[in-house]
């Protein structure tokens, strides 16, 4: 299965975004479709074999939207930003010929401010010259606004109308009652000089404009971590040739394989592994640690960070979509294209709401009239009972264009994932983002989550039975059996004899006896190095070493036993040293009101020293890997909405089974598939901000929403004639349309509020 990202462009509202997704569907070979219009872009996924994208393209088209060109990141800039100018532009042409018109229209009838009005277009005087006058003026209006008429009626045809549909209709319906009065006008009857509707209709089109203008200037606001992101990447990268001559490259030519120079202060183009020299390179945009990471040769380095001290040169192993920062930088793209369950409301909303409103608008226009017809006494001063029932029918129409609603969700999660990129935290869609303001229980991984992950020998201790035997002495027998080992804590006993500058005696063979620990033979001897149950297997007495083995393990560490020839040679205890910033981030969630446990397959007692020191009350200990996900299915069988925080690696399975997983990285693996959330900075206060973010982005998106559903079920039936019905005003279609236009604008601007979200150590220093 493939899955493409593909920009559309003409959307105008949620009954749009249907509309799409509807005819991708409805391609064969097409599983699924979502489309987003914040972003204006669908993420599709589809079997290659049975179904080419360009039918799909086709598709889209053929429903009435267009596809524009894809070619890079930079290609879509460019395009939205020449449709913000081409809205600005068919604004102002609009409102050049519109205000005159509004003049016009209105000046006559504002006889108590006598404003200047040409004695050669007064209505009563001049009728048809002044009805000739508005049309002139009107028609550049409609033709600046023909798309409205293009689309709407394409979709209305299709029987999947939206809000162009709505606007289509409803400035038809002025003009053309206008032109039917203007042709009476010309053949004398006067009195239809009150009945002309063209400056509603003109003016309907400029606040339209107006409102789409300013809602694609916010909405390219909402996108502007992606924006920062893209612009970390240098645009040129210096290529050492096969004769040692360097030459400036365009980034998008780098192969792997390429041998770069950088200098410093330069950026880093792509990622890669050094070749030669030294040097210090400042890693903060992707791990938010502040103090350069010293590099020689061997070491990785990656695209976008900045070398800081001396030259060098290594050799391109990843570039463009392969690279760290591009991944992340598709992570927040497809996040911020990703819709969150709450969005499905909307979207069932807005597939019967246009056909709804329709047929309101009809019925409110039709009662009006009929009523009017039979109880003159309900007309407004001035109207006759089609103007009456015109007016109706053209303001419900207007008012009722579901921009808003379609904006309520994506803008709020643009903006909401953005947010937490910049902060380090990669949020991979929609529905992580919502279910993470629910969680109730956090679970965290020990080693390398609550704890650096690098343990360290912290205590030796000889046997009363080691004779000569040094500490040293014992470590460095101890380490040597221990090179061969991968293990974690074979690997804290070698870099300790290191350190101390030891020489490791070489083993003649070495086995590794899983769970238990290792086997080395020596020239001299047998060794044995593992836990209490290799021991025990040899029959190797422990004698007064058990005790302060017991001490030990009570005190955080893991104490390894260490035997030469079926004898007891000494204790060396390795622990593991708990982040700084763990307490805090514990002691935040349960200020939060989030209950936080610590999952381990260490032994009862270790686990328990370590959550004393990390301030967890709740410890689950002696958990084989396997089993984790099974512990995570418990807490969620209490009713918990459960929160797993682990490697990515180890903890796949957990982080697979809870409701949210989190995981801990540097920020070059982002694309670990088992979890929702990446924390690059491996900072755990970043639990608690991305829940704190989703908090305040679920709050904000039900604003959104609580506005969008709240001015529809106002403005709806005030342009009905509710209000008249009582002795109240009658809701002009000018005023139907300017408001329609502010409440687009007004969701859109609700979530760029959450621009100002600051992450913090406790959740009521948080500004949201």
């Amino acid at each position: 299965m493939t899955t493409q990202t593909i920009p559309i462009g003409g959307m105008t509202c949620a009954a749009c975004v249907g509309r799409v997704e509807k005819a991708i569907r409805a391609v064969a070979g097409v599983e699924r479709a979502v489309v987003n219009l914040a972003t204006e872009k669908a993420s599709v996924s589809y079997d290659a074999e049975a179904v080419r994208l360009s039918a799909i393209k086709a598709a889209v088209e053929k429903a009435g939207y267009a596809v524009p060109d894809s070619a890079g990141a930079d290609a879509d800039a460019l395009r939205k930003a020449k449709a913000v100018r081409t809205l600005w532009t068919k604004f102002a042409v609009a409102a050049a010929f519109s205000l005159p018109l509004l003049y016009i229209a209105m000046a006559p009838m504002i006889t108590a401010f006598r404003l200047p009005f040409p004695a050669a277009l007064r209505p009563m005087s001049f009728p048809f010259v002044y009805a000739l006058t508005e049309l002139l003026l009107a028609l550049p209006v409609i033709a600046v606004g023909y798309r409205f008429y293009v689309v709407g009626y394409k979709a209305l045809l299709a029987r999947s109308p939206n809000m162009d549909s709505l606007i289509a209709v409803g400035t038809t319906a002025a003009v053309l009652y206008s032109l039917y009065n203007t042709a009476h006008i010309a053949l004398g009857s006067f009195g239809a000089v009150d009945s002309l509707y063209f400056e509603s209709a003109a003016v309907i089109i400029t606040l339209i404009l107006l409102g789409k203008s300013l809602e694609a200037v916010s909405k390219g606001r909402t996108g502007e971590a992606i924006k920062k992101l893209m612009g970390l990447q240098p645009k040129t990268a210096l290529v050492v040739g096969k004769d040692g001559a360097e030459q400036e490259i365009p980034i998008d030519e780098v192969v792997p394989g390429d041998v770069i120079s950088v200098k410093p202060g330069a950026k880093i183009p792509v990622d890669g592994t050094v070749l030669e020299g030294r040097t210090a390179i400042d890693e903060s945009m992707l791990t938010g640690e502040s103090m350069p990471v010293g590099k020689k040769a061997g070491d990785a380095v990656y695209a976008a960070t900045l070398n800081a001290t001396g030259a060098f040169r290594f050799r391109a192993d990843k570039v463009g979509a392969d690279t760290a920062l591009a991944q992340i930088i598709r992570l927040v793209e497809d996040a911020q294209g990703s819709k969150a369950p709450i969005a499905k409301l909307a979207d069932v909303v807005a597939g019967v709401f246009v056909p709804v409103v329709c047929a309101v608008a009809l019925l409110a226009g039709a009662a009006w009239y009929v009523a009017s017809l039979h109880n003159p006494a309900l007309l407004p001063a001035g109207y006759l009972p089609l103007r009456f029932a015109l007016t109706v029918f053209i303001s419900v129409l207007v008012i009722a264009c579901p921009c808003a609603l379609g904006l309520a969700t994506p803008t709020a999660i643009m903006v909401g994932t953005g947010k937490g990129a910049e902060n380090g935290i990669l949020i991979k869609g929609g529905e992580a983002l919502e279910t993470a303001h629910k969680i109730t229980t956090v679970v965290f991984d020990k080693t390398g989550t609550l704890t650096e992950g690098k343990p360290r020998v912290t205590d030796i201790v000889l046997a009363e039975g080691a004779g000569a035997l040094t500490e040293d002495g014992l470590l460095a027998r101890a380490a040597g059996a221990e090179k061969g080992s991968e293990h974690p804590l074979g690997q804290a006993l070698v870099r300790e004899a290191e350190t101390r500058g030891l020489e490791l005696p070489a083993p003649d063979d070495f086995a590794s006896l899983t769970g238990r620990g290792i086997e080395a033979r020596f020239a001299d001897g047998d060794m044995l190095v593992g836990n209490r149950k290799l021991m025990e297997e040899r029959g190797v007495a422990l004698g007064d070493c058990a005790a302060e083995a017991e001490r030990l393990a009570g005190e955080g560490k893991t104490p390894m036993f260490a035997a030469e020839g079926g004898l007891l040679a000494g204790i060396i205890a390795v622990a593991d040293v708990v982040k700084p910033s763990s307490r805090a981030a514990v002691e935040t969630l349960r200020r939060m009101g989030i209950q936080v446990a610590m999952l381990t397959g260490d032994n009862a007692r270790t686990a328990a020293a370590i959550a004393r020191q990390a301030g967890i009350d709740r410890v689950l200990a002696e958990v084989l890997p396997q089993d984790k996900a099974a512990e995570v299915k418990k807490l969620q069988g209490e009713g918990r909405t459960v929160a797993m925080v682990g490697d990515g690696i180890n903890d796949a399975p957990a982080l697979a089974q809870a409701d949210v997983g989190i995981a801990i990285g540097n920020g070059t693996d982002v694309a670990m598939e088992s979890a929702d959330i990446v924390l690059m900075r491996s900072d755990l206060l970043d639990v608690a901000t991305a829940i704190d973010l989703s908090k305040k982005t679920i709050r904000n998106i039900k604003q959104n929403l609580f506005w969008a559903f709240g001015y529809n079920t106002v403005g709806i039936p005030v342009a009905a004639g509710v209000l008249h019905l009582f002795g109240g005003p009658l809701l002009n279609p000018i005023f139907a349309a300017a408001a329609m236009s502010l409440s687009s604008v007004s969701v859109v601007s609700n979530a760029l509020r959450l621009k100002r979200f600051k992450p913090a150590a406790l959740p009521a220093q948080s500004a949201g």
